[in-house]
């Protein structure tokens, strides 16, 4: 998710549906952009005011880990106050939170991509990771912000800073994102509605999971969808997320997730289910700890009401959940709030 951010963007959504794609907007200076310039000027308690509410909606329709990445400073102090909140986020609970340094989100304005690049580099990163604040390295690898080559440069210089990478890959236009995150060791590569034959065997063979993000095609009204029944043949393991932000996917609800995946892009009921627990831990490198019920692991449980789990998926935008709990403490309960 992209949970830290000042302002919204629904002057764009609009736009987009009167026939502006995501591409047009960014490029003439919208769409991350915007946010960015929000967010600088927010104050960090009113960013973590903001997120916090997020995150109660969150847990209201069962989640209990979240990844929340930075990307909407492009300059270090912002990119360390906003990673200053998702920490403070995870503080306070009631969900786990899994902080990600995002700052080659987008290149910002007066500044040359190669420059930028250097700054992350050289200046970012490290801070970032002398601070303690992040655990992911997440890059967006793509037509409208980073080649393949700049993408390595920082995942590696993520890794030397000892940050795990990740990649925003192949979503707009193939960027050979996907080859990259299995030539670095990337924990995930998420969207994926562009990658070629070859990305995907390259994220077989070397255990990149597949994030894959219904919602925010839903919302952009992409006809292009990722090649689920070829990740299937070639065993790529496949994890959901709900890519909230405020400009390409406003999704809280983790159910509505699994019924688009389902229904927008094929999943089986089965296979969504395990894109938003097991699969969606290993994403994060947290399937020794939760993703399962067994001895040994965090107790997170979401109780639902529902005569099967089919009806996860057949009743669509209903919210079964009652109650979420959390490393064995209940943290929401439908008839306690409100």
């Amino acid at each position: 998710t992209h949970l830290v951010f000042g302002g919204w963007r629904a002057g764009e959504f609009e736009e987009r549906l009167a026939g502006r794609t995501y591409k047009e907007i960014a490029e003439a200076g919208g769409g991350i952009l915007s946010t960015v310039a929000a967010t600088r000027t927010s104050t960090e308690d009113g960013l973590y005011a903001k997120a916090r509410g997020l995150v109660q909606e969150m847990v209201s329709w069962g989640t209990t880990t979240v990844e929340v990445k930075s990307g909407y400073g492009l300059d270090t102090a912002t990119e360390l106050k906003m990673l200053r909140v998702v920490r403070r986020l995870g503080r306070s609970g009631p969900v786990r939170v899994v902080p990600t340094f995002l700052g080659a989100h987008a290149v910002p304005k007066g500044m040359e991509k190669s420059e930028f690049v250097r700054l992350v580099v050289e200046e970012m990163l490290p801070a970032a990771a002398e601070a303690g604040q992040a655990r992911f390295c997440d890059v967006f690898c793509d037509s409208i912000a980073f080649s393949s080559d700049q993408s390595r440069q920082i995942l590696e210089a993520g890794k030397r800073c000892g940050l795990v990478p990740t990649v925003h890959a192949d979503e707009i236009e193939p960027s050979g994102g996907a080859e990259l995150a299995a030539e670095v060791g990337a924990a995930s590569a998420s969207h994926l509605l562009q990658t070629a034959d070859r990305g995907l065997k390259a994220m077989a063979e070397a255990g990149v999971v597949a994030v894959l993000l219904p919602g925010t095609s839903f919302f952009l009204r992409e006809r292009q969808k990722p090649r689920v029944e070829r990740m299937r043949e070639l065993g790529v393991v496949m994890a959901l997320g709900t890519d909230f932000n405020p400009g390409s996917c406003t999704l809280l609800a983790q159910p509505l997730t699994v019924q688009f995946a389902c229904v927008h892009y094929g999943l089986t009921i089965v296979e969504a289910l395990r894109g938003v627990t097991v699969n969606a831990a290993r994403a994060l490198k947290l399937e020794a700890e939760i993703g399962t019920l067994e001895p040994g692991k965090q107790a997170d449980i979401v109780v639902t009401d529902v005569p099967d789990y089919r009806h996860l998926v057949y009743r669509l935008g209903h919210n079964p959940v009652r109650t979420v709990i959390r490393s064995g403490e209940v943290v929401w309960d439908s008839d306690k709030s409100g």
